[in-house]
C-alpha cells in the first residue's frame, strides 16, 4: 500500500506506518491543491492535520484511496460527503489532544480574567500601570460549556479546581453523564443568559457555524468573557469584535479562526480586551505525539481490513459490539450477494432481520454489509461499509432493519428479505465455529458453508436427477467440492446447492436447465472482494 503524509507528523506516527514493510510511505509537505490532486490517485491512504484541505475536487482524483487519517479532532478540512460517497474511511484522533486543548482553554480564561497579555505588553513598553489591569477572580463564577465531548468534560474537570460553577449543553450527553464531571446539564439559551464565561467545544458544521452570533451576544450578561479553542467559525467573529468595541462583553480569547491565518482586516486583531493565539490548542509535544500515533494506528488498521476506533463517517461501535458482529459481516455480505443473484432482478426493498444474541448489538454495519453484497452486483462504484447506505439511498432502495431475541434453534441468525420486480427471496445464515453457514433459501432449510462459486438447482426430486446434473458438470470438467440438498418432501420440489471449483458457462447451465426434472438453475458468485 502507498501512504501519503501531506503534513508534518511526529516520528513515532511515521514509524507505525513504516512498521509494515509492504507499505510505502511518502512525506510530501507543502503541496498545493493542484499538486495534491495530480498525485493523489497513486495512493491508498492520506494523512493530514488541519491545514491541507481535502476537497471533493481532490477526492475525484483519488481512485485508489481507502482511508484519510486526520491527526487531530476536527475534520472540517475534509469533505466528508465526497469521501463517504467514494467509500473512503475518514478517521480522526479525538483523544490525543484532549489534555492540551483543555489546558489551553483554562490558560486563556485565566489570561482574560487577569489581563495577563495586556499587562505583559505594557511592561515591555516600559510602563508600570497596575491600576489599568485590575482583573476578576474566576472563583464562584459560572462557566458555560457548549459541547460536552472529551475536551468539554476535561475543561469542566479543571474548572472545578478553580471553584467555578459549571453548566453545559450537549444534545448527545445525558444529565447523568454530565453530573459525573460536575456539570449541570442545561440548554444553550440558559448558558447565554447565565454564564460569566462561555467556552465552545463543538465540531464545525452547518448546525454549529455561528452558534454564538449577534443575536445571542445581545442576550449575554454584562462582563461575559468568550473563549474559542474549538474551530474557527463557531463564533461570528465580526459580531464578537463589535461587542468588544461596544463594551458589551469584557473580553474574548481566540485560538482558532474562520480563516487561518486570519486576514489583516480581521476585526478581532484590532478589537480591545482580546487574547489571540495562533491555533496552539493541540500544539504540545505530548499532543502531537498522541494524535500522530492515534491517526496512524487507525490508518494501518483500515488498510489491513480491520475496523477503525474513530471512523468519523462510520458507526462508532463499542469493542464488545465490534467483536460480536465481526464474524457476521462476511456472512451477511455473502447473503446479500446470494440474494441479489437468486432474485434475478433489481432489488427494490431490503429487510434485515437480526435474531438471537446478535440482536443485543448495533446492527448498522450488518445492514451495510448486506447492502454491499447486493450493490456489488449492480453498482459501477466501489462499494464498502462506508458508502453502501449512501449508494442505496441514491438508488431509491428501501431498507428496513428489525431485531428479535428469538432465533429459534440458532444462537444468532441474520435473515435478508429482498424484494424486486420479479418477486421476493429470503435467505438466512449463521456463524458456527467461526465459519459462515447458509441455512435458509425461501422456505427451504439447509446447512451449507457458502462457496465462492455455487450452482443452485430447483428441481423435482426424482431418481437420477442429481446424478445427471453431476454428469453434465463432470463432462464440462467442473469439479464439485460439496453438495447440499434441501427438499420439502420425498419426490417433491428440491433445492440442490453445489460448491464448484470452476466457473460454469451459460452453455452448461442451459444443458442443466433442459433436464426434464429441472425447474430452474442459478450460477452464484459469492466471493468477497477485498
Amino acid at each position: 500500500m502507498k501512504i501519503l503524509v501531506a503534513e508534518p507528523l511526529a516520528k513515532q506516527g511515521l514509524d507505525i506506518l513504516r512498521a509494515n514493510a509492504t507499505h510505502e510511505v511518502d512525506e510530501k509537505i507543502g503541496l498545493t491543491p493542484e499538486q495534491l490532486a495530480e498525485i493523489i490517485g497513486e495512493y491508498d491512504a492520506l494523512l493530514v492535520r488541519s491545514q491541507v484541505k481535502v476537497t471533493a475536487e481532490i477526492l475525484a482524483h483519488a481512485t485508489r484511496l481507502v482511508v484519510i487519517g486526520r491527526a487531530g479532532v476536527g475534520v472540517d478540512n475534509v469533505d466528508l460527503e465526497a469521501a463517504t460517497k467514494a467509500g473512503i474511511v475518514v478517521v480522526n484522533a479525538p483523544t490525543g489532544n484532549t489534555v492540551s486543548a483543555a489546558e489551553q482553554t483554562i490558560t486563556l480564561m485565566l489570561a482574560l480574567a487577569h489581563k495577563t497579555a495586556a499587562a505583559d505588553a505594557s511592561m515591555r513598553r516600559g510602563e508600570w500601570k497596575r491600576s489599568s489591569f485590575t482583573g476578576v477572580e474566576l472563583h464562584g463564577r459560572t462557566l458555560g460549556i457548549i459541547g460536552l465531548g472529551k475536551i468539554g468534560q476535561a475543561v469542566a474537570d479543571r474548572a472545578h479546581g478553580l471553584e467555578m460553577n459549571v453548566i453545559g449543553s450537549d444534545p448527545f450527553v445525558t444529565a447523568e453523564q454530565a453530573a459525573l464531571h460536575g456539570i449541570t446539564l442545561t440548554d444553550i439559551e440558559t448558558i447565554i443568559e447565565q454564564a460569566d464565561v462561555i467556552t465552545v467545544h463543538v465540531p464545525l458544521n452547518k448546525t454549529t457555524k455561528g452558534i454564538i452570533n449577534a443575536e445571542n451576544i445581545a442576550k449575554l450578561k454584562p462582563g461575559v468573557m468568550l473563549i474559542n479553542v474549538a474551530r474557527g467559525g463557531v463564533y461570528d467573529e465580526a459580531a464578537v469584535a463589535q461587542a468588544l468595541t461596544d463594551g458589551k462583553i469584557a473580553g474574548a480569547a481566540f485560538d482558532v479562526y474562520e480563516n487561518e491565518p486570519p486576514a489583516a482586516d480581521n476585526p478581532l486583531l484590532t478589537a480591545p480586551n482580546t487574547v489571540l493565539t495562533p491555533h496552539l490548542g493541540a500544539l504540545t509535544a505530548e499532543a502531537q505525539l498522541r494524535v500522530a500515533e492515534e491517526a496512524c494506528e487507525q490508518v494501518v488498521d483500515v488498510l489491513a481490513g480491520r475496523s477503525a476506533r474513530y471512523a468519523v463517517n462510520a458507526p462508532l461501535l463499542t469493542p464488545e459490539t465490534s467483536r460480536a458482529i465481526a464474524p457476521y459481516l462476511p456472512l451477511t455480505e455473502i447473503l446479500g450477494r446470494f440474494a441479489a443473484q437468486y432474485l434475478r432482478s433489481g432489488v427494490k426493498t431490503l429487510t434485515v432481520d437480526v435474531s438471537g444474541d446478535l440482536a443485543e448489538h448495533d446492527a448498522s454495519q450488518l445492514t451495510a454489509a448486506a447492502l454491499r453484497g447486493i450493490l456489488s452486483e449492480a453498482a459501477s462504484e466501489k462499494v464498502n461499509l462506508i458508502n453502501a447506505g449512501f449508494l442505496a439511498k441514491n438508488r431509491g432502495l428501501v431498507v428496513n432493519e428489525r431485531k428479535t431475541t428469538d432465533a429459534g434453534s440458532f444462537a444468532s441468525l441474520v435473515t435478508l428479505t429482498v424484494e424486486g420486480d420479479k418477486g421476493t427471496t429470503v435467505v438466512a445464515g449463521t456463524v458456527a465455529n467461526g465459519e459462515p453457514r447458509l441455512v435458509r433459501i425461501d422456505d427451504s432449510w439447509l446447512d451449507m458453508a457458502p462457496s465462492p462459486l455455487m450452482v443452485v438447482t430447483h428441481h423435482r426430486d426424482k431418481p437420477g436427477t442429481m446424478g445427471r446434473i453431476g454428469l453434465i458438470l463432470g463432462e464440462a470438467d467442473v469439479n464439485i467440492s460439496s453438495m447440499t440438498l434441501a427438499r420439502t418432501a420425498s419426490r417433491q420440489d428440491a433445492l440442490m446447492l453445489l460448491a464448484v471449483d470452476e466457473e460454469v458457462s451459460d452453455k452448461i447451465l442451459e444443458q442443466i436447465k433442459n433436464h426434464p426434472a429441472v425447474l430452474d438453475v442459478w450460477s452464484i458468485h459469492a466471493a468477497l472482494e477485498r
